[in-house]
């Protein structure tokens, strides 16, 4: 086999090796990383702001108060630390919920074509499994606090949430946009803005404050 031939055959093998890489979360670089809003004395791994690890307490890796009902009044219907239960989306990673009180439908939708519903009612010690970047939601469907625990596999997987994204853009997408792609009136369209806190505008672009 001539050295032509050879060295087109490796140019074709590291191509299609190229193809099969695959990408994700960079390995800590550290023990932990305990999140904090000061930058001034904090350490920068991996792309975020993490407290010093020398004087780390044991509070920072604790939380009490799961146990107690939060105010569920508001525009939602839910109290959630991190994540949301509206359908939304982590683009950067899978999440799981575990139920510890009460019930939940729980569910996420495929990707087109298909747009297939999957989804389930959970009870007390039930967990579901929502896949990587999908729209996906938890709704209550007692009259009874629930209780769960999520936990997404990425350190920063990001939240996406459709209604605010999409309504509550900043500036605002243009309701004539919007009124086509629903489907909708577009009084109903600068209605659902306005609910997002959009002040309803001739150029479409002030924040209410």
């Amino acid at each position: 086999m001539n050295k032509g031939v050879i060295f087109l055959v490796a140019v074709v093998l590291k191509a299609l090796a190229s193809f099969l890489a695959s990408a994700y979360d960079p390995s800590p670089l550290q023990d932990f990383c305990v999140a904090i809003d000061e930058p001034k004395n904090a350490a920068f791994v991996n792309g975020k702001f993490c407290k010093n690890p020398n004087p780390t307490l044991d509070e920072d890796f604790f939380y009490h108060g799961l146990n107690i009902p939060a105010n569920t009044e508001n525009l939602v219907g839910s109290n959630v630390i991190i994540v949301n239960n509206p359908p939304h989306i982590h683009p950067r990673a899978s999440e799981i919920l575990i139920v510890l009180e009460g019930t939940l439908l729980a569910g996420f939708v495929t990707s087109n074509p298909e747009n297939r519903l999957i989804s389930k009612v959970q009870n007390k010690g039930d967990v579901f499994v929502f896949s990587f970047g999908l729209i996906h939601f938890q709704f209550n469907t007692e009259n009874t606090y629930a209780v769960t625990i999520a936990a997404l596999g990425g350190q920063n997987p990001g939240v996406f949430t459709i209604a605010n994204a999409t309504f509550g853009s900043n500036p605002p997408i243009n309701s004539d946009i919007l009124a086509r792609a629903f489907q909708l009136d577009k009084k109903v369209v600068k209605y659902l803005q306005a609910v997002f806190q959009w002040e309803d505008t001739e150029n479409e672009g002030a924040i209410k404050l």
